[in-house]
C-alpha cells in the first residue's frame, strides 16, 4: 500500500509540475514581445541579422573585389585565349574570396549592433517595468547615437541617423504592441482605454473558464 501511495503522490507531483510549467510558459509567451522570451528572441534576431548582413557583405565584397582586380590588372591585360582564361579564373577567385571575407565582416557588425539594440530594449523594459513602443524608440535612438559616435559622423549625418532610428523604433515598437495586444498583452498606455478594459475582461474570462 505504501508503494502504491508513493507512486500516486509522485504522479500527482509530476502532473502539478507539468501544469505549472505549461501555465508559466504560456504566461511568459504572453508577456514577451512577439510571444518570444528574450533568451529566445535575442539569439534568433542575432542569427537572422548575421545572415542578412553576410548576404549583403558578400554581394558588396564580391563586386568590390572584382573592380579592384580589374583596376590592378588594367595595364597588363592578357592577349591569348589561355591568358584570358587564367585572368577570369583569378578574377573569380578574388571575387569569391573578397565576398566571403566582407560577408563575415558585415555579418558580424550587423549582428553586434542588433544584439545591442535588443539588449538595450530589454534593459529599458526591466527598468521601467513595462513593455511598450517607448522602450523600443529609446533603444533605437541609443543605438543610432552610439553608431554615429563610433563612426564619427558629422552633426548633419548624425541627425539623419537619429531621425531614421526614431522612425524605425516607432514603427517597430508599435508593431510589437499591436501583436502583443492581439496575443493578450495590453500595453500600459491602453490599459485605461476602452480597448484595454475589454481586453482585460476577455483575458479574465478565459482564465476563469480554464480554471473551472
Amino acid at each position: 500500500m505504501n508503494i502504491i501511495g508513493a507512486e500516486d503522490d509522485e504522479e500527482a507531483i509530476n502532473k502539478a509540475f507539468q501544469d505549472w510549467r505549461r501555465e508559466h510558459t504560456a504566461e511568459l509567451r504572453q508577456n514577451s514581445r512577439f510571444s518570444l522570451p528574450w533568451h529566445v528572441r535575442l539569439p534568433f534576431a542575432t542569427s537572422m541579422s548575421f545572415i542578412v548582413g553576410m548576404g549583403l557583405g558578400m554581394s558588396h565584397g564580391s563586386q568590390a573585389a572584382g573592380l579592384r582586380f580589374r583596376a590592378e590588372n588594367a595595364h597588363r591585360l592578357p592577349t591569348t585565349p589561355t591568358g584570358w582564361y587564367l585572368y577570369h579564373k583569378s578574377k573569380n577567385y578574388q571575387r569569391a574570396f573578397g565576398g566571403v571575407i566582407e560577408g563575415f565582416r558585415m555579418g558580424a557588425k550587423v549582428s553586434i549592433w542588433t544584439a545591442g539594440f535588443f539588449s538595450i530594449e530589454e534593459m529599458y523594459d526591466r527598468y521601467r517595468g513595462r513593455k511598450d513602443f517607448a522602450n523600443t524608440v529609446l533603444a533605437s535612438l541609443t543605438v543610432a547615437g552610439a553608431f554615429s559616435a563610433w563612426n564619427q559622423f558629422p552633426i548633419t549625418t548624425a541627425a539623419r541617423t537619429a531621425k531614421s532610428g526614431l522612425a524605425i523604433g516607432l514603427v517597430y515598437g508599435l508593431a510589437q504592441d499591436a501583436v502583443g495586444l492581439a496575443k493578450g498583452r495590453v500595453p500600459h498606455y491602453l490599459k485605461w482605454t476602452g480597448i484595454g478594459r475589454r481586453k482585460h475582461e476577455d483575458i479574465a474570462q478565459k482564465k476563469n473558464a480554464m480554471s473551472s
